[in-house]
């Protein structure tokens, strides 16, 4: 089995799970145990300064939103570009960071750019190659500045765009296809 960390899980329209409806998931981790992945496209409306009020009990000037990284609770989680506040880089420039101390670091030295995640998407051993073979999720390999995008409401329709284009090229055989094909 080859691992999907650092691929962008895009939902098809063929998923019926609501919880991912046109979403982009970040795939953070991926092996024969299991998977772990961030929802890139669904911020609330709860702001860093709010949250870390309520988490930290402290106050800090930080009016970004907290992202749903999906809906298994657990700890809080960030992906950033800070490589001292990491566990691990999942592609080049993105970090991930689930430990507190890290979190901490990304949060009061105000790191940027970095998304914080209440929630994240799991799946148990086969379930998502068993949702894949289904047809429910496309692939993309993740670039870090679509992880970072501040447009995250085009996210969608820009990577599956992109999986389109891609297939063109490759079904037709295609050496070069202009971005916009009406500049033809």
């Amino acid at each position: 089995m080859q691992s999907l960390q650092g691929q962008f899980l895009i939902a098809s329209p063929h998923l019926p799970d609501p919880n991912f409806l046109r979403t982009v998931v970040l795939m953070v981790q991926h092996d024969d145990e299991g998977a772990l992945g961030l929802v890139l496209t669904r911020p609330t409306e709860l702001t860093m300064s709010a949250m870390w009020k309520e988490v930290a009990e402290e106050e800090i000037n930080d009016e970004s939103l907290v992202f749903l990284g999906g809906p298994v609770q657990g700890p809080l989680m960030a992906i950033h570009s800070h490589p001292p506040a990491s566990e691990i880089e999942i592609v080049p420039g993105v970090y991930f960071a689930s430990d507190r101390e890290h979190i901490e670091t990304l949060v009061r030295e105000n790191i940027e750019p970095k998304r914080i995640f209440i929630g994240y998407s799991g799946w148990g051993q086969h379930q998502l190659e068993a949702e894949m073979d289904a047809g429910g999720w496309l692939l993309l390999p993740a670039e870090a500045d679509q992880v970072f995008t501040t447009d995250v409401d085009r996210l969608w329709k820009d990577v599956t765009g992109k999986i389109g284009a891609d297939i063109m090229r490759s079904t037709l055989h295609l050496k070069g296809m202009p971005t916009d094909p009406t500049m033809n």
